[in-house]
């Protein structure tokens, strides 16, 4: 059962991320944006359960709760700490695979460089990105957790994210899907 070490304010007013003391998984995000999403999911299910929660995101030893705005997040967050506390540690996978062995050449130096510079930052906040597609010169890209909803996100970190790319491909146009 993951202990909360720590529970942290992320930029986005909506979004609060927990530390915990074990894994929730191994590398493997798990974003959710409704309960249908979450179908599979017990952890996220008996979260959504709880009135104005409309996003979880997990990764590692970590998860972002965001809610609808409505909520007082003190009272917000006593509630969502109990699944979190009852919510079972991830074993470690025998194996762990990376997408990168898929990725071209150009797209694996974005990647590396994402995951460098930008990457840790996000998740330092509660969220995360992905890398949706890379076709011509348009990178389309994913934000997650805390990340998902926070106007910096959409616009601040996207204008960084995008003068960071075009040091090694100056003509990539990089917009968030």
């Amino acid at each position: 059962m993951p202990k909360i070490a720590e529970i942290e304010d992320t930029p986005n007013p909506n979004a609060v991320k927990f530390l915990l003391k074990e894994r929730l998984s191994w590398g493997a995000a798990k974003n959710y944006s409704s309960p249908g999403e979450a179908e599979e999911d017990d952890l996220a299910q008996k979260l959504f359960a709880i009135p104005h929660v409309c996003g979880v995101f997990y990764m590692d030893n970590w998860i972002t709760v965001t809610q609808d705005g409505a909520a007082d997040w003190p009272d917000l967050v006593r509630k969502v700490a109990q699944p979190i506390r009852e919510a079972q540690a991830a074993v470690r996978p025998a194996s762990m695979e990376t997408k990168n062995g898929e990725d071209t050449p150009r797209l694996a130096a974005i990647r590396a460089l994402l995951d460098a510079q930008i990457r840790p930052a996000l998740m330092g906040d509660g969220g995360d990105l992905e890398i949706v597609s890379l076709e011509g010169n348009i990178l389309c890209i994913r934000y997650y957790g805390a990340c998902g909803s926070c106007p910096s996100s959409l616009a601040g970190t996207l204008h960084a994210i995008g003068s960071l790319v075009r040091t090694i491909e100056p003509e990539i146009e990089v917009i968030a899907v």
